[in-house]
C-alpha cells in the first residue's frame, strides 16, 4: 500500500481526503470513503485540519508574480453564502481568467468580497497590476455599472467587450413568451451583422418593430453600444473568442457542480479553501493553447503591434 519513498500511509490519505474535497464531496462521504478503503476513522475536525493546510498554498497563489501582457483577460463574479458574525450573508468571488501571448488560458485570482461592485474589481484590477501585469489588450466582462471605468483607472489602453450573451439575458427578462422567437431572432441580426455599420441598421429595424411594446430593449443596447459593439472590428476568430465571457462561465459552472453540497460556508477562508482546490482540478486538462490561435496571435498583432513586445 506504500507507495516508493513514502514512509507512512497518512500522505497518502492527506492526498486523497484533499482530492475528494476538490471534487465537491461532504466531509460525511469523505469519512465514509477512507473508513471503506483503509478502514481508519476520521473525523470532521480532521478533515479540516487536513483541508487547512491548503490555505497557505493558495493564498501564495493569490500572490504570484504574473505575465506583463494578457491578450485578454475575462472578469466575473460568482456568489456564494457565508457565516459572518452570527449571520448568512451573500458575498461574492470575483474571478479572473486570462490568456497570455501563447493562447494559454489561465486563472489570475479569486477574491473573496462583498457583493460584486465596481469599487471591488477596481481593486481586484490594481492587485493584477501590483503582480506584473502590463497590459490588457481586451476585458471582456458583464455590464456592471462602474466596470469600464474601473478597468480604465488601471489600464487606461484596454478595450472592453460587454457579454452578449449577458446583454440578451437582460434583454430578454421581461418578453412574453409569445414574443420571444421573433424577438430573439431580430436582435440576432443585430450581433451577428458582418460589421457595426450593418449591427446599426438592425438595431434601428429592431426599435421600428419593437419599441411600442418593450421600449427598453434597444434602449439598453444604444446605451452599452460602445462596450458591446467592441468585437465589430475584428475577423471571426477574435470575435468568437471576445464576444462573451463563455470562457469563465463553463469555469464557473464547474465550481458550482463542486460547491452544491454546501448551501453555507462557515467562513471566507473555507470558501476560498474548496475554491482553490476545485480550481487545481478543473485546470489540470487546460493543457493545450486556443484553437485557432496563429490565427488570433496574426489579427492581434495588427490591431496591437505598438503594444506586443518586439
Amino acid at each position: 500500500m506504500l507507495k516508493k519513498n513514502q514512509t507512512s500511509i497518512s500522505q497518502d490519505i492527506e492526498e486523497k481526503i484533499l482530492s475528494m474535497y476538490a471534487k465537491g464531496m461532504t466531509t460525511s462521504d469523505i469519512e465514509a470513503h477512507v473508513q471503506d478503503i483503509y478502514g481508519i476513522s476520521v473525523s470532521d475536525s480532521t478533515v479540516s485540519r487536513i483541508t487547512d493546510k491548503i490555505l497557505p498554498v493558495a493564498k501564495e497563489w493569490q500572490q504570484r508574480p504574473l505575465e506583463p501582457i494578457y491578450a485578454v483577460v475575462f472578469l466575473d463574479a460568482i456568489h456564494y453564502h457565508v457565516r459572518s458574525e452570527g449571520q448568512i450573508v451573500k458575498k461574492a468571488v470575483y474571478i479572473a481568467i486570462g490568456v497570455n501571448l501563447d493562447g494559454r488560458k489561465d486563472v489570475l485570482g479569486m477574491w473573496v468580497g462583498e457583493n460584486e461592485s465596481a469599487k471591488f474589481w477596481a481593486t481586484v484590477l490594481n492587485g493584477l497590476k501590483n503582480r506584473g501585469v502590463e497590459d490588457i489588450f481586451i476585458a471582456c466582462t458583464d455590464n456592471l455599472t462602474g466596470f469600464d471605468a474601473a478597468i480604465h483607472a488601471t489600464f487606461p489602453q484596454t478595450e472592453i467587450q460587454n457579454c452578449i450573451i449577458h446583454q440578451l439575458r437582460n434583454s430578454s427578462k421581461y418578453v412574453s413568451y409569445k414574443d420571444l422567437k421573433a424577438l430573439m431572432a431580430d436582435l440576432k441580426a443585430v450581433y451577428a451583422a458582418v460589421d457595426e455599420h450593418a449591427a446599426l441598421d438592425a438595431l434601428d429595424a429592431f426599435g421600428e418593430r419593437w419599441d411600442k411594446k418593450y421600449p427598453k430593449i434597444s434602449q439598453s443596447w444604444r446605451s452599452n453600444w460602445a462596450n458591446l459593439s467592441t468585437y465589430f472590428k475584428y475577423p471571426q476568430e477574435v470575435r468568437r473568442l471576445i464576444y462573451t465571457t463563455n470562457a469563465i462561465e463553463g469555469f464557473n459552472r464547474q465550481l458550482r457542480k463542486v460547491t452544491k453540497s454546501k448551501s453555507v460556508f462557515p467562513t471566507d477562508d473555507s470558501l476560498l479553501k474548496m475554491l482553490y482546490l476545485a480550481m487545481m482540478d478543473i485546470t489540470k486538462k487546460w493543457t493545450g493553447r486556443r484553437q485557432n490561435w496563429s490565427l488570433i496571435h496574426a489579427q492581434m498583432a495588427i490591431y496591437f503591434a505598438e503594444r506586443l513586445p518586439k
